[in-house]
């Protein structure tokens, strides 16, 4: 209850954010803070829906994932069929990434339209062992509905940012009742513009760091096998180090079960904890287990 709650108290304050954007643009544009707020919560509101009904096939297509049988990846169905058992769930579609670039994703509004991708390097990377925590991970995104709420938690940030901007340049070149006026909301609309974004993007790191904890916690333990994460873990973090995706969009990288993309903003942003802490746990968990 405790994760439940910490997780709607930063939805609130990044849905609060985004209602005090609109705020200041329907004061400066409409000379109507209640206008602008409800114009902008439609939108944010507009933007979801998409989000929530399209994304599994933006980002299948994004990465060329092509589903596959049984018969043309019996190793991968049948970890897969496995785990989903020992977890109570529907049996996922399954789809391979053409790259070398070791890593896996999970995608779909729900269990019943989720789809489990894995590259073709992870498959040659990893034993049966670690694959299938691998797997366990990403399957337990999907009963926790996290793609949902990740997918939710970028569009709202990615709107605040455009806002910010659209407030900017608006109080840029838009109307000027006064010279004084004019400078203090052109003041405001930078502070915004520079704030509230990081702020958003902030929140939207949390929120994706508690449920990569979560699922790593959920998955190793519905094996029973920690160690077995926590060695793929460290075997995908050095080979994607070596070999970043060489396509795709960064925007998507709280998908993958660690950051596929070369660089980034450093340790405060970053979309995914630590694997050293993540790693840490995990062998914490096998020792609790007995399993160590």
């Amino acid at each position: 209850m405790a994760g439940i709650g910490r997780l709607a108290a930063m939805y609130g304050v990044l849905f609060a954010l985004f209602i005090a954007v609109g705020f200041l643009i329907g004061q400066y544009m409409f000379g109507d803070w209640v206008l602008g707020s409800l114009m902008f919560l439609a939108l944010a509101a507009l933007f979801n829906g998409a989000a929530y009904f399209f994304s599994d096939r933006i980002v299948l297509a994004t990465y060329r994932a092509r589903i596959v049988t049984e018969a043309e990846q019996p190793r991968l169905h049948g970890i897969v069929n496995r785990v989903a058992q020992l977890s109570g769930m529907p049996m996922p579609r399954i789809a391979i990434v053409p790259s070398r670039t070791p890593n896996a994703f999970a995608t779909g509004r729900n269990p019943k339209r989720a789809v489990v991708a894995a590259t073709e390097g992870l498959l040659d990377l990893l034993d049966d062992r670690e694959l299938t925590g691998v797997l366990a991970h990403e399957l337990a995104h999907v009963k926790d509905r996290d793609v949902m709420v990740v997918t939710v938690a970028a569009t709202v940030a990615g709107a605040i940012a455009f806002l910010t901007r659209m407030f900017f340049w608006s109080s840029l070149f838009g109307r000027r009742n006064s010279r004084q006026d004019n400078g203090g909301m052109l003041l405001i609309a930078l502070l915004a513009m520079v704030l509230a974004p990081i702020a958003a993007l902030a929140i939207q790191v949390a929120i994706s760091r508690s449920r990569e904890y979560k699922a790593d916690k959920v998955g190793a333990t519905a094996l029973r096998a920690p160690g077995a994460l926590a060695d793929a873990l460290e075997k995908i973090e050095y080979a994607n180090k070596r070999r970043p995706l060489e396509f795709g969009n960064p925007a998507h990288a709280s998908l993958f079960i660690i950051n596929p993309f070369r660089g980034g903003m450093g340790a405060l942003f970053a979309t995914h904890p630590p694997i050293r802490e993540r790693v840490r746990r995990l062998r914490k968990m096998a020792k609790d287990l007995g399993l160590a």
